[in-house]
């Protein structure tokens, strides 16, 4: 019988711990792919941060240096500044990049080093227990917005693609989600060529990818899925919102 689907090379062998229904383990996947198209595992150099996003050491079968919280892109900068040769990938959830590692990932991108950031944004503090993140969308629940995000008390949910992309550093930068076969089929592309912008040194990489946390949103995984759709869609478009030659659609286009 013909083999029609096998697990990406650049992943482990280990067990995905994630909750049920988190979309993590589908991202990682996403990764490895990319990993395994462009032949870089030999290469490639993670630069973990703190949160769910962590586990990366042990799920991809390439070299990873933990990073303090927020921090990895400081560290994958260096990383990259001793090791031009090498291929440097950052995984980082909201809470970590857009929350305590805002001053890195925005300052990184202005240098314009040649990093692929993964963003993951499930709008909630995944690991430490459901708090408000900077992407929490106004009026979500969580453990410190009992009552729902007020943007008179806590201030919008950050747009960090629109942000990044306006950085000339930034080769390329889009917001995908993975809640759909569909979607996951331009996620794909997407992050593809988030790593074609490093490869070919156009400057940093970024995919926002939204998530779900069924875990921390108190819902069933098709439950938390169908949010993406209805909730944080709408509130983060989806699109390619810059790319290196003249590539990208306009914000809210198809990725």
């Amino acid at each position: 019988m013909k083999a029609v689907f096998k697990k990406p090379e650049s992943l482990t062998d280990k067990p995905f711990h994630f909750c049920p229904g988190c979309h993590h383990g589908v991202i990682h996947r996403l990764v490895a792919e990319a990993i395994d198209h462009f032949g870089v595992r030999e290469q490639t150099i993670g630069a973990a941060s703190v949160g769910c996003s962590v586990f990366m050491y042990d799920y991809f079968d390439v070299d990873v240096v933990e990073s303090p919280h927020g921090r990895a892109p400081a560290v994958a900068t260096g990383i990259k500044r001793t090791n031009p040769d090498a291929f440097v990938l950052l995984y980082q959830g909201d809470g970590d990049l857009a929350a305590i590692g805002t001053a890195e990932i925005i300052h990184a991108a202005n240098r314009g080093e040649n990093l692929t950031v993964v963003f993951v944004n499930n709008t909630v503090y995944g690991m430490t227990g459901g708090q408000m993140a900077p992407t929490t969308i106004l009026g979500q629940r969580t453990t410190t917005t009992p009552r729902g995000r007020d943007h008179s008390r806590d201030g919008y949910p950050i747009k960090m693609t629109e942000m990044l992309a306006q950085f000339d550093g930034v080769g390329y930068a889009a917001r995908v989600a993975v809640d759909t076969p569909g979607r996951l089929v331009q996620a794909r592309k997407a992050m593809l060529k988030a790593f074609e912008s490093q490869i070919q040194q156009k400057g940093m990489g970024f995919v926002e990818v939204l998530a779900s946390c069924p875990t921390n949103w108190n819902l069933p995984p098709l439950e938390a899925a169908r949010r993406v759709e209805t909730e944080m869609i709408p509130r983060f478009p989806l699109g390619v919102f810059k790319a290196r030659n003249g590539e990208g659609s306009a914000a809210g286009g198809d990725a």
